[in-house]
Parts: structure tokens; C-alpha cells; sequence
């Protein structure tokens, strides 16, 4: 079995697993509904639409990739992405989103599958994407049950954003960076994610830790790995404490963001909300 067959029947089965069906989107009233879903899903309303349906219809005029995921009710989450330059055999997954009545489906990793194993039949190596390294389950998400690597921190990326989820934050991301092919990837794939548990790293020193007012705490950073905390509910506190949740984001960069301009790799993350990031030499290569 070729790798793309691989991930062809990887993606089948977690289409399957999820109870919805998910198919490429080509037609305009659709890519209308995706705008739709991502503005409910974001919370922006029309005033300021994070993606537009001609915009949508133009990306996939142009190769690249709209995917919708439907249940009986209709079109309930949603992914998009396009490439970038040739030479990097890339393709840049955008947007991805769902319906809150699709919670616990496991639509997202399956939606994730399906855009896997499109870019490796379009002649991809990788996949990148950007999430706020804030958000516990989305980086256990991307690291653990997909695999993937981080490419970079980016500070505020997007400028101010006036959706309900990012609150008028600091757009800090940091870039996921899927190589398609390596082994961590075709292990999470077929269901085998990667777990990573700071009870192993008992040489570790804690860079950013959480008092007992979920406050963020600086340690050290110069040992040969370093770990560091992140809340237990980012969104949850910036709608309750603001302040706080902004002493979080440049904590955040001032350690994790340092570490990664410094060239550390951040090797994975405890679900407990800890990244576990080396600071010394690493091999690279399941994470390229």
C-alpha cells in the first residue's frame, strides 16, 4: 500500500468513525453556507466575514482546497486551505471550523484526514497551519493527535481581530507544521497519537508555571529542556479577566516565543497543559 493509499483509508475510516460526510465544495450556494458556518462558528456576524463566498469559489478555481463536512441537518463544519510557493510543496490549511453540534464526533480530525491525504494526491509534503498556542486543546490536538510540529511563533499575526473568541487579544500564534510523511504523522493518522507526559522529563527545569490564582509564574529557561504551562481555559478568562489573560499572552511569548526565535523545538505537549520544549540538539526529522 502507497502512502496515499494509506491515508486515503485512514481518512475513510475517520470519516466513518464521525457519523458525517465530508466532500470537496465547487459550488457557489455552498461556498456561501461556509461563509455562514465560519461566521456562527468565529462569531464575527456580516460586518466583518473572515472569509467571503467569491473568495472561497476563487480558491478552488485556482487548485486549492474547500472541504465541508454534512450531517442530516446539512453542512455542520468546514476546511479550507491553499498552497504556497512551489518549491515548498506546501499547502497552508486556513480556516477550520464546526458547528457546536458536532462536539465530540471527532469531525475535526477526520476533517484533518481528508485534507491530509487531498494534499499528498496534489503533490504536498506538508501541511502548515497557525493556532493560538494558548488553547490547550488545540495544541494537544495538533501535536499529540495529528503529529505535527511547530514551525515558528508569530507575533500578533493578525492585528486585532473583533470576533467573540479573540476578544480584542494579541494575536500571537505559533505555526503547525505537519510533514505528512514522517512517522509521528502516519502513526497519529491511524489512530496511534503522539503522548508526551512531563512525568518523564525529570531533568526539566519550568519555565512558566500557574499559581493558585491561574496566574503566570517565569522559572528558567536555560536548561537543556524546559516546560512550559499554559491555563486551563484561555477563552474562558478572557471573558472573565482580561487583564489576566493578557499577562498570559506576552508570558507566553516571553518564553515559549523566545525558545522557539532561539531555534528550540518544542518536542510535544502534556495534556495537562504543558509543553515540553528541548533546547539542546534534537533530531529534527519527525518533526520536518
Amino acid at each position: 500500500m502507497t502512502i496515499s493509499e494509506r491515508a486515503d483509508a485512514d481518512a475513510l475510516a475517520a470519516e466513518h468513525a464521525s457519523g458525517l460526510r465530508i466532500r470537496l465544495i465547487d459550488d457557489i450556494d455552498e461556498h456561501a453556507a461556509v461563509r455562514t458556518l465560519i461566521e456562527q462558528v468565529w462569531r464575527t456576524g456580516e460586518r466583518n466575514p473572515p472569509v467571503t463566498a467569491d473568495m472561497l469559489s476563487a480558491m478552488r478555481a485556482a487548485g486549492g482546497y474547500v472541504s465541508g463536512a454534512f450531517d442530516e441537518h446539512g453542512l455542520a463544519a468546514a476546511c479550507l486551505g491553499f498552497f504556497a510557493p512551489p518549491a515548498e510543496r506546501r499547502l497552508h490549511s486556513h480556516i477550520a471550523g464546526a458547528l457546536p453540534r458536532t462536539r465530540g464526533s471527532g469531525i475535526g480530525f477526520a476533517l484533518k484526514l481528508h485534507q491530509r491525504a487531498w494534499a499528498l494526491h496534489h503533490g504536498a509534503e506538508t501541511i502548515t497551519w497557525t493556532f493560538d498556542p494558548l488553547i490547550r486543546r488545540n495544541a494537544y490536538f495538533n501535536l499529540g493527535k495529528l503529529g505535527a510540529g511547530v514551525g515558528a511563533y508569530l507575533p500578533d499575526l493578525y492585528g486585532t481581530m473583533d470576533d467573540a473568541i479573540n476578544r480584542d487579544d494579541i494575536t500571537d500564534r505559533v505555526m503547525a507544521r505537519w510533514s505528512l510523511t514522517a512517522p509521528a504523522s502516519v502513526a497519529a493518522a491511524s489512530g496511534h497519537p503522539r503522548l508526551s507526559s512531563i512525568a518523564d522529563e525529570t531533568d526539566a527545569a519550568i519555565g512558566l508555571s500557574v499559581d493558585g490564582d491561574e496566574r503566570p509564574v517565569d522559572g528558567r529557561t536555560d536548561a537543556a529542556t524546559v516546560l512550559i504551562a499554559v491555563p486551563a481555559d484561555m477563552e474562558a478568562m478572557r471573558e472573565q479577566d482580561p487583564r489576566r489573560a493578557a499577562d498570559w499572552r506576552l508570558a507566553i511569548r516571553r518564553t515559549l516565543g523566545a525558545l522557539i526565535a532561539e531555534g528550540a523545538t518544542v518536542r510535544g505537549f502534556d495534556r495537562a497543559g504543558w509543553y515540553i520544549v528541548d533546547r539542546e540538539p534534537v533530531d529534527r526529522t519527525e518533526f520536518s
